[in-house]
């Protein structure tokens, strides 16, 4: 038996469970923002949590359990009980809670578990919110206003103790030529040739440059590579992005298509469907979550857990990736944008890197993934980063997103990666 028969069959939920408010702070970085100089942990999850109350028509009274989650707390807070920090800022003081981390996929666990909390009965209204501050990181001894930059140094040692080190090497997957093994792979078996790599590569980063500009919510990214070129004296994005400003830095890869760190918080609040048309006219139900779970050791292993996740949930619901309207996904590694899709069957196989080109998975294009701009633009805060898209996927749902899509939204699906562990597959319906 292989480990893809290990899989199990995804069970419907008890009850249908819906989304009635999202809320997220600004993706910044403290240190570098005088308007947010100072601010800490808990002033950032209670900016989005109550700005996802608010987003429901609710207070902290109406929330009857909140959940935290944090990939780093020790590293980036020096917290052990992080849940504890909040629950004062949020209305929430005395009511139930937990704290929980899967790395990069914190985000999309916590839509999960908050789901299946109000979908076993126990509770009907729970609030779930993610927090991160690795740019802008704490002293150890010191109170939570004063910051310190979070090398990556210091990354690097955290990123170390999220990767199984018993028989592999401690850094598999974590540096360049790891991170393109999927890449690779993809490239040798559709035969595509270096320069057309380059090219739907280079238009990776102009499409997702472009949607992380007009994202109100993404402060670090201001410009697009046009502007850039131009303040530079150059004639073209391209030549930009094949500059000193843009280094080669793997076989594929340059410096734009790897993730930009910074803080943020985001928060989610999910009810019953029947009794989530109090609070809005068009409830976003939760239709599953696919999640499967592959350690480092295994070959392309984002590549196969994703498939897994996808499965369970084609299983569960009997809709494919064709049927979605919209697609987000982690990508910490610009390519994992149609490398994912394309696993999930929401772009044809072996035909993502043209959609790539002819710009038809930018927000405006007609397959649509990221129009938030991604990680590698918009910027990328962790744990917090999950339901940053989730907030992203919601609001394109109402229509109202500052990169609105040109069709309308009735499904989108997530797809969650973290930590060289946790993979996640998301589908939501517009009701």
């Amino acid at each position: 038996m292989s480990f893809n028969d290990n899989i199990p069959k995804l069970k419907p939920y008890s009850r249908s469970v819906s989304i009635i408010g999202v809320g997220a702070t600004p993706f910044v970085r403290v240190l570098d923002d005088p308007s947010v100089d100072g601010m800490n942990e808990a002033e950032l999850f209670a900016y989005a949590a109550r700005d996802a109350m608010k987003d429901a028509g609710i207070t902290g009274k109406d929330v009857e359990f909140y959940i935290h989650g944090q990939a780093g707390p020790g590293w980036t807070s020096n917290f052990a009980t992080p849940n504890m920090h909040v629950a004062n800022w949020i209305g929430m003081k005395g009511k139930g809670s937990y704290h929980h981390s899967e790395a990069c996929a914190t985000g999309y666990v916590a839509l999960e578990t908050a789901v299946m909390a109000v979908a076993s009965g126990q509770y009907d209204m729970v609030l779930s919110g993610c927090i991160e501050m690795p740019y802008s990181i704490a002293y150890p001894t010191k109170n939570l206003i004063k910051r310190r930059f979070g090398t990556d140094a210091m990354f690097h040692e955290v990123l170390c103790s999220t990767l199984p080190r018993d028989y592999t090497l401690f850094t598999r997957g974590a540096l360049p030529f790891n991170s393109e093994s999927w890449l690779d792979h993809y490239v040798n078996e559709n035969n595509i040739s270096a320069e057309d790599v380059d090219a739907f590569m280079t238009q990776l980063s102009i499409n997702c440059r472009r949607a992380a500009v007009q994202n109100p919510l993404s402060t670090i990214t201001n410009k697009t590579y046009a502007e850039l070129a131009e303040e530079a004296g150059m004639d073209s994005e391209y030549e930009y992005l094949h500059s000193k400003f843009n280094p080669l830095i793997g076989k594929y890869m340059r410096g734009a298509h790897f993730e930009q760190r910074c803080d943020g918080a985001a928060a989610v609040i999910v009810c019953p469907t029947e009794m989530a048309y109090k609070y809005t006219e068009h409830p976003i139900e939760v239709l599953g979550v696919g999640h499967s779970c592959l350690e480092n050791s295994n070959p392309r292993l984002e590549m196969t857990a994703t498939k897994n996740a996808y499965e369970q949930m084609k299983a569960l619901t009997g809709l494919t990736g064709k049927d979605m309207d919209l697609f987000l996904t982690n990508d910490f590694y610009n390519q994992s944008e149609l490398l994912s899709a394309e696993i999930c069957e929401y772009l044809p196989e072996g035909e993502g890197w043209q959609y790539v080109k002819e710009n038809r998975i930018a927000f405006d294009g007609d397959r649509p993934v990221n129009s938030n701009g991604g990680r590698c633009h918009y910027g990328h805060a962790a744990g917090a980063s999950g339901l940053h898209d989730l907030y992203e996927a919601v609001h394109q749902m109402r229509g109202d997103s500052a990169t609105q899509v040109k069709h309308e939204v009735k499904h989108a699906m997530l797809r969650g990666f973290g930590g060289a562990q946790n993979l996640l597959n998301i589908m939501l319906e517009k009701k």
